[in-house]
């Protein structure tokens, strides 16, 4: 299996929907999708770290990933873009779909993987939450950046957030 571009630059994709393979059990997922750091001084994400991370990925292990619910689905892709060890985690739109309660577990783990040092790129449509994760928040419209800051300027821009997300 050849590797794609993306995964050779180091960015491990966690993709909107999820794309995950719903015949497959979440096992095979993750090994299919592992890849060893470069370097023996990276941090190393395997399946046994995705199961800390992730718990319920453990319990679910021999699980078929397509009878799963959408929050255990997006566990699991998130799980996948990690183990192939990337030095940058391009996440879109992780929440949408998702239970409260499920947001709440996806957004701690990404606070923990911040907080272990790995570099994210966050798409998110839910404000709330794009606004605690984020060290530095972007908006885009047409494809051109139209502000660039941190999280409490933004949040606390009223007619900043109306005029570019129609937040009021």
């Amino acid at each position: 299996m050849t590797l794609s571009p993306c995964c050779k630059l180091g960015v491990g994709l966690v993709p909107q929907g999820r794309r995950i393979f719903p015949s497959l059990t979440v096992q095979e997922h993750l090994a299919i999708a592992f890849r060893r750091p470069r370097h023996a001084a990276e941090r190393v994400y395997d399946v046994a770290a995705m199961e800390t991370l992730f718990p319920r990925l453990k319990e679910r292990r021999r699980q078929l990933a397509g009878s799963m619910s959408g929050g255990e689905q997006q566990m699991l892709a998130i799980a996948r873009a990690l183990v192939t060890n990337p030095r940058v985690l391009l996440l879109d739109e992780p929440a949408e779909g998702l239970a409260p309660q499920i947001v709440a577990e996806v957004a701690e783990a990404i606070s923990e993987l911040k907080r272990a040092g790995l570099s994210i790129l966050l798409v998110e449509h839910n404000l709330p939450l794009a606004l605690r994760l984020a060290d530095t928040c972007v908006i885009l419209s047409s494809g051109e950046v139209v502000w660039r800051g941190a999280p409490h300027i933004l949040a606390n821009d009223s007619d900043l957030m109306a005029q570019h997300l129609g937040v009021h």
